[in-house]
């Protein structure tokens, strides 16, 4: 059984001809570059006052007295942590993962080593690089104009991690004067955030995010979904139906709490070096260049 257990029926897509492994060119990896930087544009825009975080997208940009509102709203809220929502139904939508490698069903997969990601039409994967230590430190999930950001780590046998990061997330973020909301989710309680980013204009905009965290077995999976999708249910759908078809490959070796699980290139397993890092930082997002188009 998965880390949700249930009887489905089980959905699967073929994957498409024009999905590839090989890395992309220069002109490809200028027009990554110039799609991250034209998200960030857009989802810049502030939401307005009393509107869920996933509405911020296509909003006036903010000047500097609403960053200060907004600080200070984000600072009362975070007084204390909200309790444990109620787990929502599961929905239809899921399948019964994210799964650990030793249930997971039979299916076509990319393998990243740590990570298995299943093959889904119109999926770009961009995979995250040190460019000091060449180390692959996660993958990005791209579907119409959306981005889902996803990291294993490993995590004790005794308990799980989401609850111990999502506070230690919340506080970076209202450090950095945005705003950080807890919620019920499809997978248990998320994280709505809003981080300050300088437009280039000079002035001051907010950029949403949405934050998943889910606890399995000896593994800690995390997964920030931006874009389009933080307002298009039917997108956010896509994306949590992916989320609920990964498997992690945690492995039998020691590796301390919230260490990075290996990843390597498609079709590359990892070496037995592992990415040594300390405490989880929530926000970290490394580098990111196109391997899958």
């Amino acid at each position: 059984m998965g880390l949700f257990s249930r009887s489905k029926k089980r959905r699967t897509e073929s994957a498409l001809d024009s999905t590839t492994t090989e890395p992309a060119d220069t002109e490809q990896a200028e027009q990554a570059e110039q799609a991250e930087q034209a998200e960030l544009t857009e989802l810049a825009e502030p939401a307005d006052d009393g509107a869920e975080a996933e509405n911020a997208e296509g909003a006036d940009a903010a000047d500097t007295s609403d960053a200060t509102r907004a600080g200070d709203s984000a600072n009362a809220a975070n007084t204390a942590e909200p309790d444990e929502a109620d787990p929502a139904p599961r929905g239809e939508h899921l399948e019964d993962g994210p799964y650990d490698v030793a249930d997971a069903p039979e299916e076509d997969r990319i393998d990243l080593g740590g990570l298995q990601v299943p093959t889904i039409d119109g999926m770009e994967l961009r995979m995250e690089v040190d460019q000091r230590t060449s180390a692959v430190t996660g993958a990005n999930l791209v579907i119409g104009g959306s981005s889902l950001q996803v990291q294993a780590f490993a995590a004790p046998k005794s308990r799980g991690l989401w609850e111990e990061v999502r506070t230690s997330l919340r506080d970076s973020v209202v450090k950095q004067g945005g705003t950080a909301e807890s919620r019920p989710g499809a997978f248990g309680t998320e994280l709505i955030t809003r981080l300050p980013v300088k437009r280039t204009d000079g002035r001051t905009g907010y950029r949403p995010a949405r934050f998943i965290g889910i606890d399995g077995r000896r593994w800690f999976l995390r997964a920030i979904l931006t874009g389009k999708a933080l307002s298009d249910k039917e997108q956010a759908k896509t994306f949590e139906t992916l989320i609920s078809r990964l498997v992690v490959v945690r492995g039998g070796e020691a590796m301390a709490p919230q260490e990075l699980i290996p990843l390597g290139l498609p079709g590359q397993r990892p070496g037995l070096s592992q990415v040594k890092a300390g405490p989880l930082d929530p926000l970290a997002r490394g580098p990111e260049i196109t391997e899958i188009g």
